[in-house]
C-alpha cells in the first residue's frame, strides 16, 4: 500500500506544481506550495482512484478530482494549524506555514489554495461536460464551507471544554472531516453520471470520513510527535471533544471496529472490484498500530 500511495502523491503532486508554475507569478505561490507539498498520505486522492476504477472512469479526469481534493485539504490544514484555530507550530514534520510565512500570509495562501481546487475543477483541460463541472464544483462549495469543513471547524473550536453529546459530536466530525470524503466518494459517480449509486457512495463517503478521524484522534491520543509529524496529545489538553473524550480509548477503538465492519458490508455487492478500496480502509485502520 506505502508503494501505491508514494506512487499516486507523486502524480498528484507534479499535476499541482505544473498546474500552480503555470499561474502568473504571483508572491503566494511559495507558502501554496509549502502548504501542498510533500503533502500527506494522499488517501483521498487514493479513494477517487479506488472508486474510479470501481467505475471505470478514465484515470486522465480522476487527477483533475484528486488535485481540487488535495487543495482544499491543505487550505484547511493551514488555516486550522493558525493561532486563532488550533495554534499548531508543526504540520507533517516541518514548520506550520504561519510560522514560515507569518498569519497574514498562512491566510491568503490558504484562501488561493481554496480558490485553486475550483479553478482546477472548471479548467477547460478537464474534459467533461460543463453541467458536470457545475455539479462537481456544487458539491466540493457545499462539502467545504459552512456545511462541511468550515461549519466542522466551527464547531470543534466551540465544543472545546464542553460536555457535548455522541450526536453532536459525530455531525462535527461529519462536516469536519466527513463531507471531503463524501466527495472522494461521489464525484466519480457525477463524472459517471452514475445517477442511481450517489446516495449509498455518499453515505458510504460519510463513514470513510468518520472512521479517518476517529483514527486520527486515536493517533494523536497515543502517538509519538516524531512519527506521526505534527504534535500529539493536544486534543485532550485543549479540552477537543472527540468519541475518545465521551467513550475512552478502548470503547473508540471498538466504535472505529464496527464502523470498518459496517464500511466492508455496504462493498459486499462490489464483490472483487472493491478490493483495492478495502486495502485503503485497512490502511485507514492500521494507521493506528
Amino acid at each position: 500500500m506505502e508503494k501505491k500511495l508514494k506512487k499516486l502523491s507523486k502524480r498528484v503532486n507534479n499535476f499541482l506544481n505544473i498546474y500552480l508554475s503555470n499561474i502568473n507569478s504571483s508572491a503566494l505561490i511559495a507558502p501554496m506550495k509549502y502548504g501542498l507539498f510533500p503533502g500527506g498520505k494522499k488517501i483521498r486522492s487514493k479513494i477517487i482512484f479506488d472508486i474510479g476504477k470501481m467505475f471505470e472512469v478514465q484515470n486522465k479526469k480522476l487527477i483533475f478530482l484528486a488535485a481540487s481534493v488535495e487543495s482544499i485539504h491543505a487550505y484547511s490544514l493551514i488555516h486550522d494549524d493558525l493561532p486563532c484555530m488550533d495554534d499548531d507550530k508543526l504540520r507533517r514534520g516541518k514548520p506550520s506555514t504561519h510560522i514560515k510565512f507569518g498569519e497574514s500570509t498562512a491566510i491568503l495562501a490558504g484562501n488561493s489554495l481554496l480558490t485553486t481546487a475550483f479553478e482546477i475543477l472548471s479548467d477547460k483541460k478537464f474534459n467533461v461536460d460543463d453541467n458536470t463541472k457545475s455539479k462537481l464544483i456544487n458539491f466540493l462549495s457545499r462539502c467545504s464551507g459552512q456545511t462541511g469543513i468550515a461549519g466542522g471547524q466551527y464547531l470543534d473550536l466551540s465544543y472545546e471544554k464542553k460536555k457535548v453529546s455522541l450526536k453532536k459530536i459525530l455531525n462535527m466530525e461529519l462536516k469536519k472531516t466527513g463531507k471531503l470524503f463524501e466527495f472522494c466518494c461521489v464525484a466519480p459517480l457525477i463524472i459517471k453520471k452514475n445517477n442511481k449509486n450517489i446516495n449509498s457512495f455518499s453515505n458510504l463517503g460519510k463513514d470513510i470520513g468518520l472512521l479517518f478521524q476517529i483514527v486520527d484522534d486515536l493517533i494523536d491520543f497515543k502517538g509519538n510527535t516524531k512519527l506521526v509529524g505534527k504534535k500529539t496529545k493536544k486534543d485532550n489538553k485543549k479540552g477537543k471533544a472527540t468519541i475518545i473524550s465521551l467513550l475512552g480509548y478502548e470503547n473508540s477503538v471498538k466504535y472505529a471496529n464496527k464502523l470498518k465492519d459496517k464500511i466492508y458490508i455496504r462493498l459486499r455487492k462490489y464483490s472483487h472490484k472493491a478490493d483495492e478500496l478495502r486495502k485503503t480502509i485497512n490502511f485507514i485502520m492500521e494507521r493506528n498500530k
